[in-house]
């Protein structure tokens, strides 16, 4: 009997609950994070590169036109 009543207090006990919910919305936080950073990043690495053209032609326009008498 006293085995049954172990059982019986560890499926009642809910200490551990709290922490599996707050390890799933970590997880699903985690998750959600890195979905956004995979969706972004092509569009951050293109917007950089247009950035990085436009400066160089814009410096060699300015470099130019600061040679010329």
């Amino acid at each position: 009997m006293k085995l049954l009543n172990i059982f019986k207090n560890f499926r009642k006990d809910e200490d551990g609950a709290v922490t599996v919910d707050w390890v799933v919305l970590t997880a699903a936080i985690v998750g959600l994070g890195i979905a956004v950073v995979t969706a972004v990043s092509g569009g951050l690495q293109t917007a950089a590169g247009d950035l990085v053209s436009d400066l160089g032609t814009t410096m060699t326009a300015a470099t130019t036109m600061h040679d010329t008498p």
